[in-house]
C-alpha cells in the first residue's frame, strides 16, 4: 500500500470514529442551545465591561420633548389603522388587539412589524389617508424606545448553534492556513442558506457522510500542500460552459491569443505531465470554426508556449483529442492555458451578424461568410509520470519553517511544524492532549514512509479536525444556565475574521488575543480598521453583498438566446464584478452606505461598457468612469441586479419590486396564493396562429385587474415598473415588443414615478429603513446565526451610533463589533428533549 493510501485511511479512521460521535452529539446539543466543548475557560468578563455608548438611552428618548404618549398612539391608531387591522377583519392577519400599545415589549414580534411598515411607507394601504409623517416618526418612536427599554433590562445576546465552515470559509481557511488555493466546491456538497445566507449555524448541519466528505478533502489537500511524489497519476479536468464566448481575449491567457481557458493547478510533484485538449464540434459532427483555415491551439505553462497545434478545420469527431507529449513542471500552482492564436484584429464586416454569445447555435460555426472561429471544450491535465520529487512551492514554504538535517532532529523540528500549524488552524493554545494526538499522526505516517509523509499525515489530521471544520466557543465553567458570558479574546479574533475576512484570524490578530487585548476598545478598533484595509476584506464584496443583493444567481443565468444573442458568460461575470467594486468602494474609502443607492460612478470594462453604451473603453481591465446617465446611478441602474430580478425571456416588474422591497427596504413581500395564474406569454395561439403581442405592462394589468392580485401588485408593481426601461439584461430599451414602455406609476405612499431616477429619489425618503435594514443583513452575516425580533434594539442602537458618523461603512462595523450579541452569548437552558436513538 503506498503511503498516501495508507494515510487517507489511516486518518478517515482516526477522524470518524474518534470525532464524528463528538461531533454529532455536538450537532444534537447545539441544536438544544447547548455549546459543545472540548474543554471549560475561565469566565472571560461580564456584561458591565463591555463598551457603553454615548448615544441617548431608549429612557431618554420616550421622556424627550414631544414624546408620544399611550393615549396619542390609541388615537393614531384609531384613525389610521383599525378599519383594517380590528379583530373582526384581521387583515393580513393582523389585528391591533394583538399589542399593548402602553407596553408593546409584551408582543414584541408585531409591534416590530407595525414599526417596519410604518417607516417603509407601506402603510397605510394605497388609496388610505395618510398620517403626517412627524406622527409617524412619533409613534414609532415611541413602540421602539419602550422595547429597547426592556431588552436593555435583560439583554439577550443569543446563542449560535455549533457553527461549521461553510464551502467559502474552509477554502479560504486552507489558503490563510497553506498558502493554498483550492476548489471547494469540487470538494464538498453545497451549502444550505437561511434568511439568504450560507453561513448560518442553524442550517449548516453535519453527517457522517458530510465529515467523510472533509476527511477525504483533508486527504487531496495534504498531497496539494506538502507533495506527494509516490502518488498515481490521475486526470483533472476543466470544462468551458457553452455560455462562455470565446471569440475575444480571455483574462490570464497569453497576449496574442483569443478564446481557451487559464487555470491556476496545483501539482503535486515535479514530473512529466500531459494535457489534453477538446474542441467544440456542431451537431452533425463538424468541427465548430470548420469554415476557419489556418488555426492554431497553444499551450502554455506560466505564460510560456510548451506546444503548438495546427487545427485541421476537416477533422473528424473522432480525432478530437489533442494530446502534448510529456511535459515537465515543477510541483505547486502553476497556470496552464489552452488558447488559439490570434490571426487578425479589428472590426469584422460579416454579410450575416455575429452575435456575442458565440456557442449561441453551434450551426453557425460551420456557416460560409460567418467569422466564428474554433472553440475549446475542455483541458485536461493528466499526471504526475516518472515523478522526481517536490520542489519548493508556496504551501511548503508556509509549512516547513524547519527542516531536519538528521534524524534526531525530525522528532523536534516535527514538533515545531505541527504545533504551530494547529495553534492557527485550531485559533487558540494547544493542550498537551492535543499535541499527543497530532504528534501520533505524524509517527504514524512517518513509519510508512518518511518525514514529509509523517507531515502530511498530521496536516491532514488537522484539517479534518473537529477543531478546524467548526468554530468551536467553549463554556466558562462557572457559568450559570440562562446568564450572558464575554467570549474570550481568541474566539472574538475568530469572529472578526470570519465576519470581515471570511477566513481564519492572521498572525496579529492570534498574537494580540492570545495577549488579551483585544477586549481593549482602542485595539479592537485598530484592529477593525487594518482588517477593512486589508485586500482580504473583499470577502465582504464577495460574501455578504454577493449573496445579499443575489449576485450568485448571475451564474444560472441563461437568457433567450433568440431575444438576447449578445448576452453570455463574459458579460454577466463583468455585472457581478462592476457591483462587487462599487461596494468595495464603500468598504475601502468608509463612504456612507446610501452611496451604493445614489453612486454616480461606476466600473466597466470594454464588455460592460458596450453593453452600457459608454464609448472609449476598451480591454478587460475594470476602470472607474463617471455617470451621465442618472438612471445608471447606484445598483438600481446595474446590469446584474437587472438581470437577476428577470425571467431568461422578459423582464419582471414584480420580481424588481419584490428585491426593492426585501432587499434594499428589508419588507416581506406578500406571498401569492397558490391558485394564482402564471402571467401569459406571448406565445402562439391554438394551431399555431399568432396572438397579438402585448407589452409586459399590458399583461400584467391585466393579471392584476381582479382581487386577490390587485392589492399585493400595488405594493411592489409600481416600483419595477418604473425600471422597465431596462430590459431582461440590465440594456437601455424605449420598446418592449414594438410598444413603447410606459414606466409610470404610483407608490404606495402616493408618490409618483416615471423612471429609474425617480424611483431612486422615492426611495431615498425612506433612507433611514434602507440603513436599517442594511444593518440587519451585516448583523445577520457577522453574527452566523439566524435574525430575530428581539434583535432589533441592538439594531437601533447600531444604527442610531451610525448616523452620528454620516452612516459610514467603518461606524456600522464597529457598531456591530462592539455590540453585545457580538462579544457575548447566553447559556441557555438544557432542553428537555430527548436524544434521538
Amino acid at each position: 500500500m503506498e503511503a498516501g493510501q495508507f494515510a487517507l485511511k489511516s486518518l478517515m479512521k482516526r477522524v470518524l470514529v474518534s470525532s464524528s460521535l463528538v461531533i454529532l452529539v455536538g450537532i444534537v446539543l447545539g441544536h438544544a442551545g447547548i455549546t459543545i466543548s472540548a474543554g471549560a475557560q475561565p469566565r472571560a468578563g461580564a456584561l458591565a465591561a463591555l463598551p457603553v455608548s454615548s448615544m441617548p438611552s431608549p429612557v431618554e428618548l420616550s421622556q424627550a420633548p414631544g414624546a408620544m404618549s399611550v393615549e396619542a398612539r390609541a388615537t393614531f391608531v384609531n384613525e389610521h389603522c383599525v378599519y383594517c387591522h380590528d379583530e373582526s377583519l384581521r387583515t393580513g392577519g393582523f389585528s391591533f388587539e394583538d399589542v399593548d400599545l402602553a407596553h408593546p415589549d409584551q408582543n414584541a414580534e408585531q409591534a416590530e412589524k407595525v414599526i417596519l411598515k410604518l417607516r417603509t411607507g407601506m402603510m397605510p394601504p394605497a388609496g388610505a389617508p395618510r398620517p403626517n409623517p412627524d406622527t409617524v416618526n412619533a409613534f414609532t418612536l415611541a413602540l421602539e424606545a419602550e422595547i429597547d427599554r426592556v431588552a436593555g433590562a435583560d439583554p439577550n445576546p443569543g446563542t449560535p448553534y455549533l457553527h461549521r465552515l461553510n464551502r467559502t470559509e474552509y477554502a479560504n481557511a486552507i489558503r490563510e492556513l497553506l498558502t493554498l488555493e483550492i476548489d471547494s466546491e469540487s470538494l464538498l456538497p453545497a451549502d444550505t442558506r437561511s434568511q439568504g445566507f450560507d453561513n448560518i449555524s442553524e442550517v449548516l448541519a453535519v453527517s457522517p457522510t458530510l465529515m467523510e466528505a472533509y476527511v477525504r478533502a483533508a486527504g487531496k489537500i495534504g498531497r496539494l500542500a506538502v507533495g506527494d511524489p509516490g502518488m498515481s497519476p490521475i486526470d483533472e479536468t476543466y470544462r468551458l460552459g457553452t455560455n462562455f464566448s470565446q471569440i475575444r481575449h480571455v483574462e490570464g491567457t497569453p497576449f496574442g491569443t483569443r478564446g481557451g481557458i487559464a487555470q491556476t493547478h496545483n501539482f503535486p510533484a515535479d514530473g512529466e505531465y500531459i494535457f489534453r485538449m477538446l474542441l467544440v464540434f456542431t451537431r452533425n459532427t463538424f468541427l465548430f470554426g470548420s469554415t476557419m483555415y489556418g488555426e492554431q491551439l497553444e499551450v502554455a505553462v506560466n505564460g510560456e508556449r510548451v506546444a503548438l497545434f495546427d487545427i485541421d478545420p476537416l477533422m473528424t469527431a473522432g480525432e478530437n483529442d489533442l494530446r502534448t507529449p510529456p511535459i515537465k513542471v515543477k510541483a505547486g500552482p502553476q497556470t496552464i492555458s489552452a488558447s488559439f492564436v490570434n490571426l487578425a484584429d479589428g472590426p469584422i464586416e460579416d454579410p450575416i451578424w455575429r452575435p456575442e454569445r458565440s456557442l449561441a447555435d453551434d450551426f453557425s460555426g460551420q456557416v460560409e461568410g460567418l467569422t466564428n472561429p474554433p472553440h475549446l471544450r475542455d483541458l485536461t491535465i493528466m499526471g504526475p509520470f516518472n515523478a522526481t520529487g517536490v520542489s519548493e512551492s508556496p504551501s511548503r514554504r508556509k509549512i516547513f519553517t524547519c527542516l531536519p538535517a538528521n534524524a534526531s532532529e525530525e522528532g523536534p523540528c516535527a514538533t515545531e511544524i505541527i504545533t504551530t500549524l494547529a495553534r492557527q488552524a485550531f485559533r487558540r493554545p494547544l493542550t498537551a492532549e492535543n499535541v499527543e494526538e497530532l504528534m501520533s499522526a505524524y509517527q504514524e505516517g512517518a513509519d510508512q514512509g518518511d518525514f514529509d509523509t509523517g507531515i502530511r499525515m498530521a496536516l491532514q489530521f488537522i484539517i479534518a479536525n473537529p477543531e478546524f471544520v467548526f468554530r468551536v466557543e467553549r463554556i466558562p465553567v462557572d457559568a450559570a444556565p440562562g446568564e450572558n458570558y464575554r467570549i474570550s479574546d481568541p474566539e472574538l479574533a475568530s469572529r472578526l475574521a470570519f465576519f470581515l475576512w471570511s477566513t481564519l484570524p492572521d498572525d496579529e490578530l492570534n498574537t494580540l488575543a492570545g495577549q488579551g487585548q483585544l477586549k481593549d476598545p482602542t485595539v479592537l478598533e485598530q484592529q477593525v480598521r487594518r482588517m477593512l484595509a486589508d485586500p482580504r476584506s473583499e470577502a465582504l464584496a464577495k460574501n455578504f453583498a454577493g449573496q445579499w443583493l443575489h449576485l450568485r444567481n448571475l451564474e444560472q443565468l441563461l437568457p433567450d438566446v433568440y431575444l438576447f444573442a449578445d448576452a453570455d458568460q463574459n458579460l454577466f461575470e463583468s455585472m457581478g464584478r462592476e457591483t462587487e467594486l462599487l461596494f468595495d468602494t464603500i468598504v475601502r474609502e468608509n463612504r456612507n452606505i446610501v452611496d451604493l443607492l445614489t453612486a454616480d460612478h461606476t466600473f466597466v470594462n470594454e464588455r460592460l461598457a458596450k453593453h452600457y453604451e459608454i464609448p472609449n473603453i476598451m480591454g478587460n481591465r475594470f476602470r472607474r468612469v463617471m455617470l451621465e446617465d442618472e438612471n445608471r446611478f447606484g445598483l438600481l441602474g446595474q446590469g446584474s441586479i437587472l438581470s437577476v430580478t428577470s425571467f431568461s425571456n422578459r423582464t419582471s416588474p414584480v420580481v424588481r419590486g419584490k428585491w426593492i422591497l426585501e432587499q434594499v427596504l428589508g419588507v416581506t413581500a406578500p406571498i401569492p396564493p397558490p391558485n394564482v395564474p402564471l402571467l401569459e406569454e406571448n406565445n402562439l395561439g391554438k394551431g399555431g396562429e399568432p396572438l397579438r403581442l402585448r407589452s409586459v405592462r399590458e399583461r400584467m394589468e391585466q393579471h392584476r385587474a381582479v382581487e386577490p392580485c390587485a392589492s399585493c401588485h400595488k405594493i411592489m408593481d409600481p416600483m419595477g415598473l418604473a425600471l422597465e426601461n431596462f430590459d431582461a439584461v440590465g440594456a437601455w430599451r424605449a420598446y418592449d415588443g414594438g410598444f413603447p414602455v410606459d414606466p409610470s406609476g404610483e407608490l404606495v405612499d402616493g408618490t409618483k414615478v416615471s423612471s429609474p431616477a425617480d424611483l431612486r429619489r422615492a426611495l431615498l425618503k425612506y433612507s433611514d429603513a434602507y440603513v436599517r435594514n442594511f444593518i440587519v443583513k451585516l448583523v445577520t452575516y457577522a453574527l452566523g446565526r439566524e435574525f430575530t425580533y428581539v434583535d432589533m434594539p441592538v439594531v437601533r442602537e447600531i444604527e442610531r451610533q451610525a448616523a452620528r458618523n454620516d452612516n459610514r461603512f467603518t461606524s456600522i462595523v464597529m457598531g456591530i463589533v462592539n455590540s453585545m450579541p457580538f462579544q457575548m452569548r447566553k447559556l441557555e437552558q438544557p432542553s428537555a428533549t430527548p436524544l434521538p436513538q
